[in-house]
């Protein structure tokens, strides 16, 4: 059987003449790395070979022919402002909440009514999954006035459903064009929704979508190009600015190991103050 590393070390090379970053490399080695760790524990793999992957290094930022990503900076207000009325008024109302709230995309479209505390007058978002879930780390996402304000809109009678659906958004654009029609339906036009389509309009959006989204409205409309997770950084630094550094790693979800017990304490009061007055 052929040394495990010395085939990764292989492999490596390979995936740097495709041009993928240093992070994205990283990344998909520990995948393979994780795979034999689980042939080990099915006892499918030796574990002299998991042994033999462990020896390998990463690689290191500065010492590899791997191309570095830029780093994730915030996004102006401006540009999103100027990106909204180009994106769909649901796609651009996920937009609006991860702005005014700090949340990740994936946080946002999984919302449902049955994970938002709606009792006390800052709402309490707890998202069914999330980033440090598997830490045994609670998020909590709080939201204000303005974010109640867009959550409103998109209740539904059943608890359980995705607040944001492409379903929900599609009738609705198929709706709003029949209303703004000016000539008369013709009898051959009352329906013509295909009664097997290849593809349909799922429950929840893809994080993906969001991303495509925006970047298609900023390359149609000559905007610079800017990715959603910026709208993180932006609240951060704008919390940061407000309430300090305490305040923006709380609402932001942000939890290292040294600092998990400090904001065990510390997250409720401070996400909901300021929600209050941010959110």
């Amino acid at each position: 059987m052929a040394d495990p590393a010395t085939g990764k070390r292989v492999w490596q090379e390979k995936i740097l003449r495709i041009g993928l970053a240093r992070g994205v490399i990283n990344q998909r080695i520990n995948r393979i790395r994780r795979l034999f760790r689980w042939g080990v524990e099915n006892e499918l793999v030796c574990s002299s070979v998991l042994e033999g992957l462990r020896a390998v290094q990463g690689l290191q930022r500065g010492r590899s022919a791997a191309r570095e990503t830029a780093k994730v900076r915030q996004v102006s207000i401006e540009l999103v402002e100027d990106t909204l009325p180009h994106l769909s008024s649901t796609v651009a109302d996920m937009v609006r909440l991860q702005l005014l709230t700090g949340m990740r995309s994936g946080e946002v479209v999984i919302m449902r009514a049955c994970d938002i505390d709606m009792s006390g007058p800052v709402w309490l978002y707890k998202p069914g999954h999330h980033k440090m879930e598997h830490a045994g780390l609670e998020r909590v996402v709080a939201l204000g006035p303005r974010a109640q304000e867009i959550v409103r809109h998109y209740l539904k009678t059943s608890m359980q459903a995705y607040l944001f659906s492409p379903r929900d958004s599609v009738l609705a654009f198929r709706q709003r064009q029949r209303q703004e029609r000016k000539s008369p339906v013709q009898p051959s036009q009352v329906c013509r929704t295909k009664p097997r389509p290849k593809r349909k309009p799922g429950e929840r959006y893809d994080v993906r979508a969001i991303a495509h989204a925006v970047r298609r409205a900023c390359l149609k409309h000559g905007l610079e190009r800017w990715h959603p997770h910026q709208l993180r950084h932006t609240k951060a630094s704008e919390i940061r600015r407000e309430f300090g550094l305490d305040a923006a790693r709380a609402t932001l979800g942000h939890h290292g190991p040294a600092i998990t017990s400090h904001y065990a304490e510390v997250d409720g009061n401070k996400i909901i103050e300021v929600a209050r007055k941010l959110g």
